[in-house]
């Protein structure tokens, strides 16, 4: 091969080449110009609507409920103690814990024996005491008989000797009659005042002698009324506790045999904050009329009963905080609540109006709330919180009609764009499985949480001894009434 052919090669070569050069550098410009484009559409998202449950803001007028925890105790109890001292000769069945007692039923009788001899010999005195007035009595009327005639006699020698200074006058009469006359006048003078002396200390004896009738009737009224309270008597109907008596027992004066109760007078006692009491009170610094009810745990159940609000306490027990108010119950069952209960008590605050109540998990910890605005994006509205209902609030200067979220999360925000959806129904919930079924009153608690609630029960004197068994039969199941573990843990506290 000649060297034209070896040039032709050569530049056939050189032209393949620069072909090749020149498409690989338009597949690099070609893949650099793709990626640009990925990494554009990559910085350009597509923005994400949140699905939210919403509301609708409505002006309603709102009651929020104090919710307390307090004692019953009887309005009306009576200290049953006996008037006498001696052995107890009767004794009522009903006396005894728990005995139901009548109005006028007769409780307990001492030995009337000694008081019925007492009885007597008052009697006696008495009868001698009108004796003594009656004697005392007639020697005054004899005394003052006795007094008449010496001021008759005086006045006859007055006139006898008036006469005899006449005669002496006329130089009739010797001065021997005029003398005797003279003494006898004297005479008669000193007879007459010791008669009276007489009528006056028979008076003073007749007045003594009513003073002596009075002292024997006193003494006489003291030993009937002494014998009449030898048997003790229930002034109203009630129930026994704190029984001390038995047939024989030799009891002393004073001494205390029971307490009777009536179990138609009951009131409980519950403490509330300062805050609290400042929004039950009147403008004259009265306690409103208010609506209240006394929740008491029977079992898994509770039983509400009406009550209304009576007093505040007087003062603020050491290291206790807040007010200790008293509500009357109305028309109680002794069956359900007795004194010593651990009761829940709501109380109905003044109505607040234009105000919305919405759920917990809507407000902030800034008291801020999420508004559906325009292109269903998010506004902050800040609200006023005036009541914390359980899992509602209850707040002010909110705009009316305006939908709401529900309940917030990290993820929403002002400016966050979501698609609003209605709230499902609670009937459209599907059921939970059979397995995850559970009572939403019971609850199972911890070794040491149930050994501290059973140590606080059976230190507690104050409860009733079947009020005790059946809570520590509650404790002593697997699940326990939340109801019963709140009131115990809200004492424990409390002490």
């Amino acid at each position: 091969m000649g060297t034209r052919g070896r040039l032709l090669i050569g530049l056939v070569s050189a032209g393949l080449s620069v072909t090749l050069l020149l498409v690989a550098a338009g597949a690099i410009q070609r893949a650099i110009e793709d990626r640009g484009a990925l990494a554009a559409q990559t910085r350009q998202p597509r923005e994400r609507a949140f699905v939210v449950e919403v509301g609708t803001l409505d002006s309603v007028t709102a009651v929020p409920v104090i919710t307390a925890y307090g004692h019953v105790a009887s309005g009306r109890t009576l200290e049953v103690r006996s008037a006498a001292a001696g052995p107890l000769v009767a004794l009522s069945e009903n006396f005894r814990d728990g005995g139901v007692i009548a109005a006028g039923e007769a409780l307990f009788s001492t030995d009337p024996v000694r008081l019925q001899t007492g009885v007597t010999l008052a009697e006696a005195d008495q009868r001698e005491a009108v004796a003594d007035l009656a004697q005392a009595q007639a020697a005054q009327a004899l005394a003052t008989l006795d007094a008449e005639a010496a001021q008759t006699q005086l006045t006859l020698r007055a006139e006898a000797l008036a006469r005899q200074e006449n005669l002496r006058d006329r130089g009739v009469a010797t001065a021997a009659d005029l003398e005797a006359a003279q003494l006898a006048h004297a005479a008669a003078q000193q007879t007459l005042i010791s008669r009276q002396q007489a009528v006056a200390a028979a008076e003073a004896r007749v007045v003594q002698a009513e003073i002596g009738q009075s002292r024997r009737a006193v003494a006489l009224s003291e030993a009937r009324r002494a014998l009449n309270d030898a048997t003790a008597t229930a002034p109203f109907a009630g129930v026994m506790t704190d029984t001390n008596a038995a047939l024989g027992r030799l009891v002393s004066a004073n001494e205390r045999l029971g307490v009777l109760i009536d179990p138609t007078a009951l009131e409980v006692a519950f403490r509330v904050t300062n805050a609290q009491y400042a929004r039950l009170l009147r403008g004259d610094g009265r306690l409103i009329d208010a609506e209240v009810s006394v929740s008491v745990q029977t079992g898994r159940s509770s039983v509400a009963v009406r009550a209304v609000l009576d007093r505040a306490g007087a003062e603020v027990g050491e290291g206790q905080v807040g007010r200790l108010i008293h509500a009357r119950l109305i028309d109680p069952d002794s069956s359900v609540v007795r004194p010593g209960d651990f009761v829940t008590v709501r109380v109905n605050e003044r109505p607040l109006s234009d105000v919305a109540v919405i759920p917990a998990t809507a407000l902030s910890a800034d008291e801020r709330i999420l508004l559906i605005g325009e292109g269903n994006r998010l506004e902050e509205q800040p609200v006023t919180p005036l009541r914390r209902q359980d899992d509602t609030v209850i707040v002010s200067g909110a705009p009316f009609g305006r939908r709401y979220v529900l309940a917030r999360a990290l993820q929403l925000g002002a400016g966050i764009r979501v698609e609003p959806v209605d709230p499902a129904p609670a009937s459209d919930a599907p059921p939970p499985p059979a397995t995850a079924q559970a009572d939403p009153e019971m609850i199972a608690l911890d070794d040491a949480r149930r050994a501290a609630l059973v140590a606080f029960i059976e230190s507690n004197e104050s409860m009733r001894a079947e009020t005790r068994d059946r809570v520590l039969q509650e404790l002593s199941q697997p699940l326990v009434p939340l109801a019963t573990v709140e009131r115990f843990e809200a004492r424990m506290a409390e002490q």
